[in-house]
């Protein structure tokens, strides 16, 4: 799955979806830890869009400070 193309909205949903059947413990080991990898890189991917909105913010801040 390729995460660059998902909205923040559409990976927080998938990374929710995994913790849900994660923590289900019907998953095979095998399953678990594929869910687990990609768990990893949706939440990376993730944080990387935060960051990138948080900084926006603040350049928004500072080039247009409030009076």
């Amino acid at each position: 799955m390729d995460t660059e193309k998902l909205s923040f909205e559409e990976a927080y949903k998938q990374l929710s979806e995994l913790v849900k059947k994660m923590e289900s413990g019907e998953l095979p080991l095998a399953d678990s830890v594929a869910a687990y990898e990609q768990g990893i890189k949706l939440k990376a991917y993730c944080e990387q869009l935060l960051k990138e909105a948080e900084l926006k913010i603040e350049t928004l801040k500072i080039t247009n400070p409030a009076d």
